[in-house]
């Protein structure tokens, strides 16, 4: 048996040992061989650092070989490395072993193919029936061998991309994640001096969680300035993510970086589009026109700045959870090609990435404040909420939730994907208006949670 609840909306993710094991495994392997059509195709796989991904990603490619798939197996390797290797090689698709930021004992399965990635409302539905139902054709064994120089060609193709025009000393913190793989050095490569803390694979996490956020940075803040290092950045467990530390040991925020980056790129690329999601700060857009880019509203979620990151031939996209997406790579996000444009963007300017954070404008916010709402409404009250405030007069993005654009300012309800919540984002001009802004939306927000429970 497999089960239904590990098929979610972007991809194939469960509890290791309770949901997902190396028989599943190698049922989702035999289901993505006949939903793609089987011999003939060649996949690329890869595994993140997790204690369970190799026997997970040998069952998975054992289950796409018995379905007729060709596989290179590239080993352990980030994630974009994996879809970088898929698009660079030109393969018909790719699969990673991995459940991203999730706590250890998680993993699951990242599926790109060469038309986009499978996630509900593109094909995860069908792959879980062909799975679950065991509907697989028969077919004529693939074959599978190993590809030893992902790893370098990666880094081959990255390092020509940036011009990073004076050395920088940079303190990178992998947290034992799949980035130990290529730091230092991919930096080194670059022409940054890295310096390395949980530099080894430690697929337990053991010593931080595989999440870059203010729990486990307090250690990367403290070498920064201790060692008067011009950056640091932490990664995610599989390499997508970053968030930055500047020189005075301050987490930058992600609407900074984007900013930062949008600014930098429009100068060489005046006129393209750079993506970004509904809950970026208004700085962003201003930033983006400013400097003579075309603005390219998303909705939140990797497969959809993908999306239009391909349609828009954008040259940027980024997300405010440390996701940044680059045309350059193929328009996939990738946390250490990230920090190697953050590093070229900084030596251009000539200055400290303090002073360049500084020097950005910023509008107050409230990130994010959560309502407590049962699953089986929160839907039903956003979608009466977006009416609400059309029927109104406010204007409306609907794109995702609904944000209510104001003259001075904004905010954004959104239901949860994953729990029995409302979330709510607040920006505005100044301190005052947030604080009239949040005070009216979360009036709003529980007056209809409490209407739709009665």
């Amino acid at each position: 048996m497999i089960s239904e609840r590990i098929f979610r909306a972007y991809d194939i993710r469960g509890i290791y040992g309770l949901e997902l094991d190396a028989d599943a495994a190698k049922l989702i392997g035999r289901a993505i061989a006949t939903y793609v059509g089987g011999r003939g195709k060649t996949f690329i796989v890869g595994k993140d650092v997790r204690l369970s991904s190799k026997p997970l990603g040998d069952a998975l490619i054992e289950g796409m070989v018995s379905g007729g798939l060709d596989v290179e197996d590239v080993g352990t390797v980030t994630t974009p490395l994996l879809y970088f290797a898929t698009m660079h090689y030109g393969k018909d698709g790719g699969v990673m072993v991995s459940a991203s930021h999730n706590p250890p004992e998680w993993n699951g399965f990242k599926i790109l193919l060469s038309k986009g990635f499978v996630c509900m409302g593109m094909g995860m539905e069908e792959l879980r029936d062909i799975a679950i139902k065991e509907a697989f054709q028969s077919a004529k064994m693939g074959t599978v061998k190993v590809n030893p120089k992902v790893i370098p060609d990666y880094e081959d193709y990255i390092s020509e991309k940036v011009n990073i025009g004076k050395p920088l000393n940079v303190i990178a913190d992998p947290g034992g994640g799949s980035c130990t793989m290529l730091i230092p050095r991919a930096f080194e490569r670059a022409g940054l001096n890295a310096h390395v803390i949980y530099g080894e694979p430690n697929g337990s996490f053991s010593k931080h969680p595989p999440e870059p956020d203010e729990r486990t940075l307090n250690e990367l803040r403290t070498l920064v300035l201790e060692r008067h290092a011009d950056f640091g950045v932490g990664f995610d467990g599989d390499g997508d993510r970053a968030v930055f530390i500047d020189d005075e040991g301050r987490i930058v925020p992600s609407n900074a970086v984007l900013t930062m980056l949008s600014r930098h790129l429009l100068r060489k690329h005046r006129g393209e589009a750079v993506v970004y999601e509904v809950s970026c700060s208004l700085i962003v857009e201003e930033t983006i026109k400013a400097y003579g880019g075309r603005p390219i509203l998303s909705r939140v979620g990797h497969t959809y700045i993908y999306e239009k990151m391909i349609k828009e031939n954008a040259v940027l996209g980024g997300e405010t959870s440390g996701h940044f997406y680059f045309r350059d790579i193929h328009s996939f996000d990738d946390a250490i090609y990230a920090s190697l444009k953050v590093a070229e963007a900084i030596s251009e300017e000539g200055l400290r990435l303090s002073e360049i954070v500084d020097s950005l404008p910023k509008y107050p916010q409230i990130p994010v404040k959560n309502y407590g709402c049962p699953d089986e409404k929160k839907f039903r009250v956003v979608e009466e909420l977006a009416e609400d405030f059309k029927n109104s007069g406010h204007e409306t993005v609907t794109l995702d939730g609904v944000k209510v654009i104001l003259e001075d300012g904004w905010f954004l309800i959104r239901p949860s994907n994953t729990q029995p919540l409302i979330r709510l984002t607040v920006e505005a001009k100044n301190e005052e208006r947030l604080r009239e802004i949040a005070l009216y939306a979360e009036k709003t927000i529980l007056k209809k949670i409490e209407h739709i429970k009665q």
